[in-house]
């Protein structure tokens, strides 16, 4: 059983930055793949990034790429979504969420433990 507590949203004026932080409980957090998704209203819920068990791999969501950074340190059994260059568009309640499958698996069912979300609004 993995609990999952994401902080740092917040709202910040368009090409600003926010850090997210997702804590885990328990002491098996290095043997968990680590996702971020997020939901804006009356849209589904979609992938974001992952990062692998080891932090050696990590995959983006096109809308993401090159201004987001997925990060882990387990050691503090944490993982951290660096978001710059914010846009409106990245308005949603965005959530931490970890995998036992290998690689970087970017469905939502592939996920089996879920924060409760953080707000990030983003304002033009």
């Amino acid at each position: 059983q993995v609990q999952l507590v994401e902080s740092g949203g917040g709202l910040v004026q368009a090409g600003g930055s926010l850090r997210l932080s997702c804590a885990a409980s328990g002491r098996t957090f290095s043997s968990y793949g680590m996702g971020w998704f997020r939901q804006a209203p009356g849209k589904e819920r979609e992938f974001v990034a992952v990062i692998t068990r080891s932090g050696s791999g990590t995959y983006y969501a096109d809308a993401v790429k090159g201004r987001f950074t997925i990060s882990r340190d387990n050691t503090k059994n944490a993982n951290y979504l660096q978001m710059n260059s914010l846009k409106p568009e990245d308005t949603a309640v965005y959530y931490c969420a970890a995998t036992k499958i290998y690689g970087t698996p970017t469905s939502r069912h592939d996920y089996d433990y879920w924060g409760q979300g953080t707000q990030v609004t983003v304002s033009s």
